[in-house]
């Protein structure tokens, strides 16, 4: 059985996100010479060196007179320049475990996928990524790192776990906001299915850290319009409570409710300047991460 990111990522896929890049919002703190501005000040134009140019790179950085001797690209970089430190928090409470169909995956499982082509283009960027893994508790918690044996290392321990019972996703996100010290890019995936008015608290702990936010909310597409054509017998996944319904007779209303749900995150989300998105996991993993990330990439410019 393939271990690591070869368990989730094939070749052809991590092709398609070789050129991709992740780019902060706002100033970040890393430790490394980088594309992102540093919140650090000083000598903040004084001139460091040269690297390659990367597609993303602002064109004005270009050292023209380098290209002129070499007939090669490269960007000044200043002192102020960091890298980004990116930290994927995977939810894997018990509702994670849902799948419509057996031709989709439960969210769990898409969402380790996306953690996997995150991390990788997070990496291929010459930035560090971190994660961190939870349900009921933390229940691991892996430091950023500037290295692809590192992120193997993160994705093994993942592959290690399965959904939980239960959920204490606000818990866990306000231990984890207490914990990174330095400004860094959060990314949250889960399907949120939790105390809302205390998850909506637990974003905005981060975003008075000055943290940039990025919430992957994950959902079967059977949860979002409840799209079930005979009788039911619906099971809580966390508590193990059991409904038998016509879903047909329910739809409505459900899709109103759900609705209801996911415009309190979109708008709180709005309101705390986190960028949003909401993603089905029927939705090809390579496909959602470069329409996502050249989107982002304009809108930053």
């Amino acid at each position: 059985m393939s271990e690591g990111i070869a368990a989730f990522l094939n070749p052809a896929q991590m092709a398609k996100l070789n050129r991709l890049a992740l780019n902060s919002r706002y100033v970040v703190e890393g430790t490394l010479a980088g594309r992102h501005r540093s919140a650090q000040k000083g000598a903040s134009t004084e001139f460091a060196d040269h690297r390659a140019y990367m597609p993303g790179d602002d064109l004005k950085r270009i050292d023209w007179k380098v290209l002129g001797r070499t007939d090669k690209y490269f960007v000044r970089r200043y002192q102020d320049e960091t890298n980004l430190r990116v930290y994927l928090l995977v939810d894997r409470s018990g509702s994670m475990g849902y799948s419509s169909s057996a031709d989709l995956p439960t969210k769990f499982k898409y969402s380790c996928t996306l953690a996997a082509a995150l991390g990788y283009v997070v990496l291929k960027s010459r930035d560090a990524v971190g994660m961190c893994i939870y349900g009921e508790k933390l229940d691991a918690s892996m430091p950023c790192k500037n290295s692809f044996n590192e992120l193997n290392n993160s994705l093994k321990i993942l592959q290690g776990y399965k959904p939980a019972k239960g959920t204490a996703g606000a818990d866990v996100m306000h231990q984890i906001a207490e914990s990174i010290s330095r400004r860094a890019m959060i990314v949250i995936i889960s399907d949120l299915l939790d105390d809302q008015p205390e998850i909506i608290k637990a974003l905005a702990h981060f975003r008075k850290n000055l943290h940039d936010v990025i919430v992957l909310h994950t959902l079967d597409p059977v949860e979002l319009n409840l799209d079930l054509k005979r009788g039911a017998e619906f099971e809580d996944m966390e508590n193990g409570e059991r409904l038998i319904a016509d879903p047909r007779s329910l739809a409505k209303e459900y899709k109103d409710l759900m609705g209801e749900f996911i415009d309190k995150y979109r708008k709180a989300c709005a309101e705390m300047k986190i960028d949003y998105r909401l993603i089905k996991t029927d939705e090809p993993i390579d496909t959602f991460v470069r329409a996502y990330l050249e989107e982002r990439k304009r809108l930053s410019r």
